[in-house]
């Protein structure tokens, strides 16, 4: 029997990623795939120095031969997301009439009866989680941050994006995580379409205040408030007010 191919060690994955900017080389979009860009038939090694990031579409372009290796091996010395100063925007596909929050072991659903902008979460005064419905799709926005204020991610009606200068992204399946260093979980969401986003850990900031998100809470550092076990269902208005 022939011999089993082996896992790519999780180490391996984050040197190939922090290398690539966490999105297909060539065109930096973060839904990828790791590829050797000498096939592992040939070489039979997981070798970080050796494999890349690429995008579904052109991962099949190479495999098919129709993406040269010249052209991949270009990339890879140059991948897009550094090359252009910022990843590729990702789009998500919300849609319906109703929308689910579950952030820090609560939970909150707005539902719309029209089309309408809602604050989901407000700081501030300021909407820093908002959805919009407009001709039956649900638009999403929010930005986290680190806990020093550095901005992690942006996510413009559905737009996601991302910085490259993080230590670490990684994307899989409908999980985005981002790390400061091994183990150390920066912030964490999942896209449930259509109409689903869970944030497991984050920081949302606006005029000097934080709210720092935990898989079992919420916490306003600013008054040393503990929220948790939360719910709410809203047909307008905000759901989470701090001001």
């Amino acid at each position: 029997m022939p011999k089993k191919r082996p896992n790519i060690p999780e180490s391996v994955k984050r040197q190939i990623r922090q290398r690539c900017g966490f999105g297909c080389v060539i065109c930096g979009l973060p839904l990828y795939e790791y590829e050797h860009i000498v096939e592992w038939a040939s070489v039979k090694r997981h070798d970080p120095n050796e494999m890349t990031l690429l995008c579904p579409t052109h991962h099949a372009e190479k495999t098919r031969g129709l993406l040269p290796v010249a052209e991949v091996n270009s990339a890879n010395q140059d991948p897009f997301n550094y090359r252009s100063g910022r990843p590729e925007a990702f789009p998500l596909r919300y849609s319906g009439d109703s929308c689910l929050v579950s952030m820090g072991g609560g939970t909150w659903r707005q539902d719309f009866t029209q089309d309408a902008t809602v604050p989901l979460l407000v700081i501030r005064g300021c909407s820093v989680i908002e959805v919009k419905r407009q001709d039956e799709r649900l638009l999403l926005s929010l930005r986290i941050y680190s806990k020093q204020g550095k901005l992690l991610l942006q996510i413009a009606e559905n737009e996601l994006t991302f910085s490259a200068s993080s230590w670490d992204v990684e994307l899989v399946g409908r999980k985005l995580t981002i790390r400061g260093g091994v183990r150390d979980i920066l912030a964490q969401i999942e896209f449930r379409t259509p109409d689903e986003i869970v944030i497991t850990r984050g920081v949302f900031a606006f005029g000097g205040s934080q709210i720092r998100v935990e898989p079992d809470h919420i916490f306003l550092q600013e008054y040393n408030i503990r929220m948790e076990g939360y719910s709410a269902r809203t047909n307008g208005g905000s759901a989470l007010r701090f001001d």
